[in-house]
């Protein structure tokens, strides 16, 4: 392949201040920022994506092996890469110091982070720095590297200004503002778990998620005006039940039940995010129009939706297009479902495992659900979640569950434990095999 003739016909954006953002462990480098302040004194946004359906073409084994999968898993212990390594860690990912092709959008936003202007387009470019979230987050906070240039630290303060504006707007116009938690495992050289902690999303992730937003919203709401099949990333109204009964228990509960848990009924109200040519708008992002495509090295969906760019977006009129987008849909959402599952398996495992060595130690947590099987606890510092069964809860007295407020009861003597309740427990048992852990209440 001739890269030389194939940047010619690119926009070459190499010139232009451009830096990736990411976990600082990361390996494939999907997206780019680019900045600069235009003639005009507004600024010109780059989100440049990895051109990863310029090698990977339709009919080839790697682009079928993607599809089957789907996406890439992200498991405690490993990845399981949607792509090959040489293309997912070397080819495709936008790393330093090198040459890149991407599928850009380049914004000129106002002062007030209002669009003033986009473009879709090919282009070439040349990452100058490789930063993680702390070290953008160093910038934000004033305690930049010295290693770091002033056009540097002046882009990262500008484009956080702009995407603070940005969330602000979301939130307003009715977007979910739940964040969560990311769990980590420190292993040992034997793989095996010495400790479990988290890591809270910064305003350096922030400003990534909103540039990534804005890109996706903008590709979406331009395919939508084609009047073509495309593929949409949808998200439904949550079910009225379920969300009446969680804002009538917060009502009833005031501040006796923590935010958390608020949160998290909410989040059990709703519907799963999807895939489908038919488009109904995100509801969790409050946008009328939302697809993938900021992310094709690890998310197939994002490669169809570069091909539809290609074809109705730049006009190129040799690119082949996945057939049959509605199967696409199901298959994909399928995929993504399994995998969260199995990225979930894979933090329960290691929860286990490290709980293992924590067999009758006693740990304070929280009720995060009540079923008719008896209470299922949350441990404060490693979230890990155990069953205490019913038949444990009391010694002379019937336990009933009383599902519409979120609590069991007892029959006699009226002993309660409701959702949110912090308790004292001891680990009674972890079996692997059966990916359960149960706990007894210290009383």
């Amino acid at each position: 392949m001739n890269l030389d003739s194939e940047i010619l016909r690119r926009r070459d954006m190499r010139e232009v201040l451009t830096f990736t953002i990411d976990p600082a462990d990361a390996k494939d480098f999907d997206d780019a920022l680019s900045f600069a302040i235009t003639d005009t004194g507004d600024y010109q946004v780059g989100v440049h994506i990895a051109d990863v359906t310029h090698f990977v073409t339709l009919g080839s084994k790697e682009n079928s092996e993607a599809y089957d999968r789907g996406t890439s898993v992200y498991l405690v212990d490993r990845v399981l890469p949607m792509l090959p390594e040489r293309l997912c860690n070397n080819l495709c990912s936008l790393r330093p110091n090198e040459d890149k092709l991407c599928v850009s959008v380049v914004f000129t936003l106002a002062h007030d982070a209002r669009v003033i202007k986009s473009k879709v387009c090919r282009t070439v470019i040349r990452s100058n720095y490789r930063l993680n979230y702390q070290q953008a987050q160093d910038i934000i906070n004033n305690h930049p590297d010295e290693t770091q240039s002033d056009e540097l630290i002046q882009a990262i303060k500008t484009l956080h200004f702009l995407a603070t504006i940005l969330r602000r707007k979301r939130m307003d116009a009715g977007a979910l503002d739940i964040e969560q938690e990311e769990m980590r495992f420190k292993l040992d050289e034997h793989g095996h778990p010495v400790d479990i902690y988290f890591e809270n999303p910064m305003e350096s992730n922030h400003l990534i998620e909103e540039f990534m937003l804005l890109a996706n919203r903008t590709i979406a709401t331009l395919l939508s005006k084609t009047g073509k099949e495309a593929i949409y990333r949808i998200h439904d109204k949550p079910d009225d039940d379920k969300l009446t009964a969680v804002h009538k228990f917060e009502r009833r509960m005031g501040d006796r039940v923590p935010q958390s848990v608020i949160e998290m009924l909410t989040i059990r109200a709703m519907a799963k995010a999807v895939y489908s040519t038919e488009n109904i708008g995100h509801y969790g992002l409050a946008f009328d129009y939302y697809t993938h495509f900021t992310s094709p090295i690890r998310r197939y969906p994002d490669m169809i939706v570069h091909r539809l760019v290609a074809k109705y977006l730049l006009g190129e009129r040799g690119v082949q297009l996945d057939t049959d987008l509605p199967e696409a849909c199901d298959h994909l959402s399928q995929m993504e479902q399994e995998a969260t599952q199995a990225e979930r398996d894979s933090e329960k495992e290691f929860q286990i495992l490290w709980i293992q060595d924590h067999i009758g130690q006693q740990f304070m947590g929280q009720i995060v659900s009540v079923t008719p099987y008896g209470l299922f606890v949350r441990l404060d510092d490693t979230h890990c979640e155990g069953l205490v069964p019913m038949r444990t809860l009391s010694e002379d007295d019937y336990m009933e569950l009383d599902e519409k407020n979120f609590c069991i009861r007892g029959k006699h003597s009226k002993e309660q434990y409701m959702l949110g309740n912090r308790l004292c427990v001891r680990v009674v048992r972890a079996d692997l095999d059966l990916r359960q852990i149960d706990f007894e209440i210290i009383k």
